[in-house]
């Protein structure tokens, strides 16, 4: 393990956060707000504590193997949660240090949920690093970090892969660095367009770029009360089209750049997501037809809901824990399947769905056919039985944690349904849940004991379980 190179790649994600906190800061100048106190304090912190370990353990190797990828990325995910909670600890407009590390967690996870009763009544420059980190965590930092900075190894392919969502990652051009670079410019690209759109919507500006923001990571951070209720049906559809749009595998966008327009529409993944999609927002939108005045207020809802759970963006139109119990089953469901991998939705990911329908399939003919010999293929590429294998390890430890996190949480005195979707909402990275966290609530009237528990959960479900496993795992830290 080279400790001294995770430690001064842990250090260099700090001070990258300290530089992203400038923007902040600057909403709370242009806004003279009180909080650009909170937001230089911050900073000051974390360029000390950045520079320190940066100083302290310069290494003497930069070669970054798996293992390392792994524990840096933990890591990091973990020191910027930790730092990026002072602003609203620091402030006092989250008086509880563990709620501001929660709401943190929730931000740079893209899950969306919120410890927070009274919203609106949050300055704009905290609402700003709210949304923010939603973007910067949609991406990955550790990519951002590979974008902007000279190539610490030739090995940083272990990065992207333990922080990227999915389960193949690669590269879309020779050299990783051009990768990140390609990646973040797509990304940056279709957050201004989207902007756009909402500002030709007659949004406020400020409202259009915390939006535009928290849709591109798929975190759905709102600034009011009703989420986005009580904006208009144009910003709505807005909302829906990106949405889905950030739920889409971001090398499908590069390949269209190429004109390889054949590969993208013959994606088994994108298939399954669009079919996914389109059946789910027909079915509830039957379901609910009774509680709207008219149809298309119903498809709106409808695609809106879909689109906000299956990417794990977690905005609301109107309180769906109302809706009949077929709607709230379809909208669970969603919970788990997320979007398609190598997008900035959570979840289990479109193309493990795939995947895992395609090997019981294999499995039941081979019940049929003892002796033939069937080979899955993904897009008209073999997978190999390792990839097979491994999907199945990641289904049974993803359900192990799963029911681990739900038994913690029935220590409370809530419901057995609210806890299993606030389990799924969190450890999915989607935001809203159904019971007393449903999206006209918050997560509050949780203990703090149980908010750590929660935030380990997103933190596992955003990161995908191993690398977070593989750091506090003592054998990792054994030298060899």
């Amino acid at each position: 393990m080279n400790r001294r190179m995770v430690l001064y790649m842990v250090g260099t994600v700090i001070k990258i956060e300290a530089a992203l906190m400038l923007l902040p800061l600057a909403v709370s100048v242009i806004y003279k707000e009180s909080c650009t106190k909170d937001f230089l304090i911050s900073i000051l912190i974390a360029v000390a504590v950045g520079f320190a370990l940066t100083l302290i353990f310069k290494p003497g190797s930069k070669v970054i193997y798996a293992k390392e990828g792994f524990v840096i990325v933990s890591l990091a995910w973990i020191a910027l949660s930790v730092i990026g909670a002072l602003p609203f600890y620091i402030s006092g407009e989250i008086p509880s240090y563990i709620d501001a590390f929660f709401e943190t967690v929730s931000g740079f996870t893209t899950t969306g949920a919120s410890i927070l009763t009274d919203v609106e009544s949050m300055s704009k420059g905290l609402l700003f690093w709210r949304s923010f980190t939603h973007w910067v965590g949609g991406m990955g930092v550790l990519v951002f970090v590979m974008a902007v900075l000279p190539s610490v190894s030739d090995r940083t392919i272990h990065i992207l892969r333990a922080e990227a969502p999915g389960p193949v990652v690669g590269k879309i051009v020779p050299k990783m660095k051009q990768t990140a670079r390609i990646l973040y410019v797509i990304y940056i690209v279709l957050t201004v367009v989207m902007a756009i759109f909402l500002l030709a919507g007659k949004m406020p500006v400020f409202d259009s770029i915390v939006h535009a923001l928290a849709t591109a990571g798929t975190g759905g951070f709102g600034i009011k009360a009703d989420s986005v209720g009580s904006y208009s049906p144009y910003i709505q559809w807005v909302l829906t089209v990106f949405m889905l749009i950030f739920g889409v595998n971001f090398n499908l966008y590069y390949l269209i750049l190429l004109k390889k327009i054949k590969s993208v529409l013959k994606n088994e993944e994108l298939i399954a997501y669009i079919v996914i999609v389109v059946i789910s927002s027909v079915a509830i939108t039957v379901n609910i037809m009774p509680m709207f005045e008219n149809l298309s207020d119903s498809i709106r809802h409808a695609a809106f809901q879909v689109a906000t759970i299956i990417t794990t963006t977690g905005y609301a139109t109107v309180d769906f824990n109302q809706w009949p119990t077929f709607s709230k089953t379809i909208l669970l469901l969603l919970m788990f399947t997320g979007g398609c991998a190598g997008s900035t939705a959570g979840g289990f990911k479109m193309s493990r769905v795939v995947l895992l329908i395609k090997k019981i399939k294999r499995e039941l003919q081979k019940l049929l056919h003892p002796r033939s010999v069937s080979v899955i293929r993904m897009d008209g590429k073999r997978i190999d039985e390792a990839t097979m294998g491994s999907l199945g390890s990641y289904l049974a430890i993803y359900v192990l944690f799963f029911c681990l996190f739900v038994f913690i949480l029935g220590f409370e005195t809530f419901d057995l349904e609210s806890n299993i979707s606030v389990v799924a909402s969190c450890f999915n990275n989607i935001g809203p849940a159904f019971g007393i966290a449903g999206p006209a609530s918050s997560y509050a009237m949780y203990s703090p004991f149980s908010k750590v528990v929660l935030s380990f959960a997103m933190l596992l479900g955003r990161l995908e379980i191993f690398p977070l496993i593989l750091t506090f795992s003592p054998s990792t830290w054994v030298k060899k």
